[in-house]
């Protein structure tokens, strides 16, 4: 989850529209719950035709006392007049490094190249139609103008995220507003992104002068407030102070579940904090209605796997059709992931049993349970064998789409005994799903030979790409469990 903050972050400062100037860099802190956690920082520089915005974040946090200092540099190139160019993405997460490159050419194809511990990997994609990058939304915004009550749509194009972001924007009044002791008249616009389905990915508040230049931009994520505050550079860069973002989004749970393990089911009462819209999708395994008081009585019941059930798939399904295609965190066609697909199936013929043999195969094939990566792709998890969840999630989806098994990442929280002191608590985790005969079944590779149980609750699913990453923060942290059932 550390990596989606920091792509929502960056997302976020994609509105931001920075000065005019041929060349001028603003400065931004960082604060999540209070705590200075980094700065960004953003530059326009204007030379002939083409228009480059640089955009960098530095946050630093820690997970159960393991300091992380996560960073990303995005660029935009457009021509004067908004059109796209091309843009390049640096992701320093941790433990590895990646670059994407895209290059856009005039029927609107984009070129990608993407480098990753010594991996060289070149795609091509099609321009979303209508999507707008930074100098883009400047001209759209400056257009437009400040009128109070003033709404509109836009595609916002996220380099880091590769897709267009639907986005609702709405102009407020003007509010005095507090730049760190500093009160100043701003107006108010409010920013909501949603998902291809309608779900709202983020949330944003941001309070802008006359001159449409952002001062301070404020946003939930994960049920904790970020901020970001125009600033002199020299705070900016000062130090900042390990914020434990995974700790403060736990969910205690009113029981102990420490011998649920095999349970047939498990009903959770979830109640919303602070009057927060509840976004719990019911799925093969869960089924949720609502309690009448804003709250979901939702059942986790997971399905057997069917046996007998051969492979690879060659039904009709349209989303089982779309888990069986490579993508850019499941890269199924990798020669080093099919080989150990291969590897870990062996000769079996059965779907369920060869599903199940590359849970058993990853959970033990990754032999570093490393906090520290920030968000790898199934082919780095092959090359670097470690990883936490999410790494475990990836490489068990990509394997079993390489045999042509349908797989999915799915987003969620699950219960934990005993984590950084804590105790009986449910934590963000990913797990992944397959399709089997007409049912998807779930499977958690770190929890293998047990695996998947009715202790996880899903709360976003698809192709391990960080848009069901944003899904999820806008959801873990905003609701509690107020009572639990247990079937056995």
């Amino acid at each position: 989850m550390r990596t989606c903050l920091l792509i929502c972050v960056t997302f976020i400062l994609l509105m931001v529209y920075p000065a005019a100037a041929e060349t001028e860099t603003e400065y931004f802190a960082v604060f999540m719950a209070g705590q200075k956690a980094g700065h960004t920082a953003i530059t326009r520089q204007v030379s002939g035709d083409k228009v480059t915005t640089i955009q960098s974040v530095t946050l630093t946090m820690s997970r159960a006392t393991i300091p992380l200092s996560i960073n990303m540099i995005e660029t935009a190139i457009e021509t004067i007049q908004g059109k796209p160019l091309g843009f390049e993405v640096i992701q320093d997460l941790a433990a590895m490094t990646t670059k994407t490159q895209g290059t856009i050419d005039k029927q609107g194809a984009i070129q990608l190249t993407t480098t990753s511990m010594g991996m060289v990997e070149k795609n091509t994609m099609q321009w979303p139609q209508g999507a707008m990058m930074s100098e883009a939304l400047r001209l759209f915004h400056l257009k437009k103008g400040l009128k109070e009550g003033d709404t509109f749509t836009v595609k916002v194009f996220s380099p880091s995220m590769l897709s267009a972001i639907d986005t609702e924007i709405r102009v407020g009044p003007k509010k005095n507003v507090d730049l760190l002791g500093r009160v100043v008249p701003l107006t108010e616009i409010t920013s909501a992104m949603k998902s291809s389905t309608g779900d709202m990915l983020s949330f944003s508040t941001s309070y802008v002068d006359d001159e449409l230049k952002e001062q301070k931009i404020i946003t939930p994520v994960a049920g904790i407030k970020v901020e970001m505050v125009a600033c002199a550079k020299d705070f900016a860069l000062s130090p900042s102070d390990p914020v434990d973002f995974i700790n403060q989004t736990f969910i205690p749970s009113p029981v102990s579940l420490a011998d649920a393990k095999s349970a047939k089911s498990i009903t959770y009462h979830i109640v919303p904090k602070n009057n927060n819209k509840l976004q719990i999708q019911p799925n093969a395994n869960q089924t949720a209605r609502a309690d009448g008081k804003g709250g979901v009585i939702l059942t986790v019941c997971p399905v057997t796997p069917p046996s007998g059930v051969a492979f690879p798939y060659k039904g009709k399904n349209k989303r089982a059709l779309e888990a069986l295609k490579p993508s850019r965190f499941l890269q199924s066609k990798d020669e080093r992931i099919a080989a150990l697909a291969r590897l870990a199936v062996g000769k079996t013929k059965d779907a369920a049993q060869a599903a199940k043999k590359i849970e058993t195969f990853v959970g033990s094939y990754i032999d570093e349970m490393s906090l520290s990566v920030g968000y790898a792709s199934a082919a780095e998890v092959a090359a670097s064998k470690k990883g936490d969840c999410t790494e475990h999630a990836v490489l068990t989806a990509a394997m079993c789409r390489a045999v042509g098994i349908p797989a999915e990442v799915v987003m969620g929280v699950m219960y934990v005994e005993q984590f950084a002191g804590l105790a009986n608590i449910f934590g963000g985790h990913a797990w992944t799903q397959v399709y089997l005969g007409d049912k998807w079944v779930g499977l958690d590779a770190t929890r293998a030979p047990n695996g998947y149980d009715a202790r996880h609750i899903a709360l976003a699913s698809g192709n391990g790409n960080l848009e069901s990453f944003l899904e999820l923060l806008s959801t873990i942290g905003n609701f509690k469990i107020s009572d639990i059932k247990i079937k056995k």
